[in-house]
């Protein structure tokens, strides 16, 4: 099978967890099946991540936009020119024509069976008609992130623009959704999610994974302090509101019961406002060379998500490591855990802190929880998990006819 895989921004370094989730399924699809990866990125040219992809994916092709966009105020300007647009910004801000240039001469040359749209922002550049089925897959379900954060957003300013890009992003989503011939979703509840707006037939649910070469418990290890850990990018919102209603509603009630317990976040970028968290029973690692030597030292990891969608691949990694994990519904959100016995389920400042507490302070407890939750994360090898997903471009190769041209946009490139 000929796989075309597009998506937008660099996906090395592999830091978040839509990069994680990508490679680790292309990495293992290129294993046995035809995989050309399309690249593009803003900027100007970094020849060393290009080198970096082609020994990682060789025969990858990589686009650089030249746009520049990494400043508060550059992306500020962006946004007013794109006020009035129909897309949400999230989406438009990826449009290009030299990436839909690019993916139409993939197209010609590399003669692919199946095309797969990588996150929902690389919609954007697909061609009006597609000559092979397309594949939308979706790691989240991007309106609800979205809704979440209006819901959530105490400042009036913000809340009206998470508004309007909720309601576009809700009707942009809506329309992809239907206009590809397939969708992979990263779990059932999204799946479920979709199917309010297309037939849940041609929805294929591909669960998350875990590299079990790399995060491997040790049930032999020293009882852990009482280190309390949250993993995740520290520049992308949901992590952000996380860490600061723990840090103000939480953590005051766990040192209050266990003084000398200490709270690690950990993760790249931290915004200013993670930054300022830091305290003397607070700490803020910033980029870390290696994520898994800090989690052999967590007694407990914590994942206190308010906003999100799509599936929380730190959870099985903690779980795969043999850590007791404490998180809301909404950060388990889409992954096959059981509370009470692979993971703590809370939803409410009080229980998050009794939950920590109690894990904390009972030593047996919190080995049961470990034992369970290492045991349920073997079952998510990116192997199997990318075979899962092999099913499901087979399944939308099998659907589509070799000379099909499904619609994906009423008129020139998708929201263009």
């Amino acid at each position: 099978m000929r796989i075309l895989w597009v998506k937008a921004n660099k996906i090395l370094p592999v830091h978040s967890g839509g990069d994680i989730r990508s490679f680790n399924l292309l990495r293992q699809l290129a294993a046995r099946e035809q995989v050309t990866f399309l690249s593009y990125y803003d900027g100007t040219i970094d020849t060393e991540y290009e080198q970096a992809l082609q020994k990682r994916l060789p025969g990858s092709v990589c686009v650089c936009t030249g746009k520049r966009q990494n400043s508060v105020l550059a992306r500020g300007i962006d946004y007013l020119l794109r006020f009035q647009s129909d897309e949400p910004y999230s989406v438009s801000r990826f449009a290009s024509d030299k990436v839909r240039q690019s993916l139409n001469e993939c197209f010609e040359r590399c003669n692919p069976d199946v095309v797969v749209c990588d996150f929902l922002d690389a919609a954007i550049n697909f061609p009006e008609r597609v000559p092979v089925p397309a594949v939308l897959f979706q790691h989240n379900v991007e309106s609800e992130i979205w809704r979440r954060h209006a819901e959530t957003c105490t400042s009036v300013g913000k809340k009206q623009i998470y508004q309007r890009e909720f309601a576009k992003m809700l009707r942009y989503e809506r329309e992809m959704v239907r206009k590809f011939d397939r969708v992979i979703a990263v779990s059932e509840h999204d799946r479920s999610l979709m199917s309010a707006w297309v037939d849940g037939s041609r929805i294929d649910a591909v669960p998350t994974g875990v590299d079990l070469a790399q995060f491997q418990a040790n049930e032999n290890s020293p009882p852990a302090g009482p280190l309390v850990m949250f993993v995740g990018a520290m520049d992308w919102e949901p992590n952000v509101d996380a860490v600061d209603y723990f840090c103000a509603s939480v953590w005051p009630a766990i040192t209050a019961r266990v003084p000398q317990a200490q709270f690690r976040i950990v993760g790249r970028n931290p915004d200013r406002r993670v930054q300022n968290l830091a305290s003397a029973s607070v700490e803020v690692t910033g980029s870390v060379p290696s994520v898994i030597e800090h989690l052999k030292e967590a007694a407990v990891v914590v994942v206190p998500l308010r906003i999100g969608g799509g599936t929380r691949l730190k959870i099985y990694e903690a779980m795969a490591a043999g850590k007791a994990v404490v998180s809301t519904t909404v950060g388990a959100e889409g992954l096959e855990v059981h509370h009470g016995s692979d993971i703590w389920l809370a939803d409410d400042a009080g229980s998050l802190a009794d939950a920590v507490v109690s894990l904390l302070l009972n030593h047996d407890l919190r080995r049961s929880l470990e034992r369970a939750a290492a045991a349920q994360a073997r079952k998510f090898d990116w192997s199997a998990v990318a075979e899962t997903f092999r099913q499901a471009l087979y399944n939308a190769v099998r659907s589509g006819s070799g000379t099909k041209a499904p619609q994906l946009a009423s008129a020139g490139y998708l929201g263009g």
